[in-house]
């Protein structure tokens, strides 16, 4: 499985957010997910499998732990994008403040210029 459709899956991706401080056992992800245990651990399975997580036995306990080198691969493939969403916004900024530099007209009471609310009088 690719690790795009892996990270689909939103309880997977809330797992990685819980081992993103470090590594838990299997019963904290239980508590904190507040899904089953064999849910947990199928999608832990599913992480595993797709090298993103990695498990190591301590006593009676597995305890798991991201792995970072699968998620900079996907943060490098993503990095390109990330820089044209940014150049699309930076963009429309500039041009709505192009747009508030040529409208001279008062904007209406509790509105600003172009219908953008602005917060209301305290």
């Amino acid at each position: 499985m690719v690790a795009f459709e892996v990270l689909a899956e939103p309880n997977r991706r809330r797992i990685l957010d819980l081992l993103r401080d470090g590594e838990r056992p299997v019963g904290d992800l239980v508590h904190a997910l507040a899904v089953s245990q064999p849910a947990v651990s199928k999608h832990l399975g599913v992480l595993r499998d797709a090298g993103l997580v990695e498990a190591r036995i301590d006593a009676q306990r597995r305890l798991y732990r991201v792995r970072a080198e699968p998620l900079r691969q996907i943060d490098d493939w993503i990095a390109p994008y990330r820089a044209l969403w940014t150049s699309s916004l930076d963009a429309l900024e500039r041009h709505l403040d192009d747009m508030d530099d040529t409208d001279d007209s008062p904007a209406p009471k509790g509105e600003r210029r172009h219908g953008r609310p602005t917060a209301p009088d305290r």
